[in-house]
């Protein structure tokens, strides 16, 4: 079987995998899959917490659905942009954890984008990916 994803940090770009995701992630030829922003909306209508640490809770949990219907695993994710409202360095470290933990060692090429409001009232945070999907799937 043939690595799917190769990660690069070249040496002229700062080193992003200190920070966990890599500048450049080569696609081997297969499909995509573009998994629309996921915000911190509960499948049975729950209640948008108020807290971006709990925001991200729900999200990641989103994304791993995601993955799942995919028959994906994080390391088959190529980008991620992550908007967040608000950015900023407290805002970056708590949204950081909560996808450094979900990404578990992954490290898909990732943007950070602050923005002045999201899709709905209390929505702190979105996140969306571009996944290869797995052979066979």
């Amino acid at each position: 079987m043939t690595q799917s994803i190769t990660r690069l940090n070249p040496e002229t770009l700062p080193d992003a995998g200190q920070a966990g995701y890599s500048q450049i992630s080569i696609v081997e030829p297969g499909r995509l899959a573009f998994v629309s922003g996921q915000v911190p909306w509960r499948r049975d209508g729950g209640a948008v917490p108020g807290t971006l640490a709990e925001q991200m809770v729900i999200v990641t949990e989103n994304l791993s659905a995601a993955l799942t219907a995919l028959k994906a695993t994080t390391e088959d994710i190529a980008q991620m942009r992550i908007y967040a409202v608000e950015l900023g360095p407290e805002s970056m470290g708590i949204g950081m954890a909560a996808i450094g933990k979900f990404l578990n060692g992954a490290q898909p090429s990732l943007t950070g984008i602050g923005v002045a409001a999201l899709a709905a009232p209390g929505l702190l945070i979105e996140v969306e990916m571009v996944v290869r999907v797995p052979d066979g799937v």
